[in-house]
């Protein structure tokens, strides 16, 4: 499996996630279902021919990390759509997933056998892989406020749907805590100590507690513009300890977690 493969497996799940979540408006549950399951499926295998054919989890560089996230976002959102039956669910995360897709296509990665010293690390694959779970689930929940947010009923969001929210908040921040505690693990062995307040480490602290804040602030807040609004404001914290941090100065040559 190499790299310029992409498109054909890229195509074959995106057609079959358009289709699941087309499918999911016409209120045809069960193929919509399927579709989706199948695109995940598709899109999964090209991950594990990847691994394969370059020896090393495809874990390294950002067009890699990408796939993970379109991976679990279109898997959550199947599995979102199972449980609450919005229909609209399909649709957010299929055209999320589709972004970091055409992301991909249009900036591919350099995609090498080589992989650092401290990379080859017991804890690499655990830690990064649930990382982009969290992300996922930190994403759906931010899509799903923005529809709350913005939609044009003039009804309040519901206590069922408010429970959402807070359900995967609570999953994502969970996982995103697992992570940070591997990566600790992990700076340990590789460089001597577990936190460093490296510009990533830092950014990764105030996601962390930016999530927090809000499972604390919930059961008291009754503005809900407020709530949605800081959700959002979380997710744009992460965006900056995913990949924005790439780009600060402070990083640039100091950051032991830009490769």
């Amino acid at each position: 499996m190499s790299w310029e493969s992409f498109i054909y497996y890229a195509l074959l799940s995106g057609l079959c996630w358009l289709a699941g979540a087309i499918l999911a408006f016409r209120d045809k549950r069960n193929m919509a279902m399927t579709f989706t399951g199948l695109g995940s499926l598709v899109f999964f295998v090209y991950i594990v021919g990847l691994w394969i054919s370059l020896e090393r989890p495809p874990l390294r560089t950002m067009g890699e990390t990408r796939l993970w996230y379109s991976f679990f976002l279109s898997m959550i959102g199947g599995v979102l759509y199972a449980k609450c039956r919005y229909r609209w669910i399909l649709g957010f995360s299929t055209l999320m997933s589709l972004v970091f897709v055409l992301v991909n296509l249009l900036k591919p990665e350099i995609h090498s056998k080589a992989l650092m010293p401290a990379l080859q690390s017991v804890w690499f694959v655990p830690h990064v892989i649930v990382y982009m779970f969290s992300y996922a689930l930190l994403g759906a929940v931010t899509l799903f406020a923005i529809y709350l947010w913005f939609r044009k009923t003039p009804e309040e969001a519901s206590d069922k749907e408010l429970g959402i929210c807070d359900g995967l908040v609570r999953v994502g921040w969970s996982f995103l805590t697992l992570g940070m505690t591997m990566g600790a693990l992990w700076a340990k062995e590789a460089w001597g100590d577990y936190w460093s307040w490296d510009p990533k480490e830092t950014w990764a602290f105030a996601t962390w507690l930016s999530y927090l804040f809000y499972l604390h602030l919930r059961p008291s807040c009754k503005h809900q513009d407020f709530l949605f609004a800081w959700l959002i404001f979380s997710f744009i914290l992460l965006q900056m300890c995913w990949w924005g941090i790439n780009y600060l100065p402070s990083a640039q040559g100091t950051s032991i977690h830009t490769y």
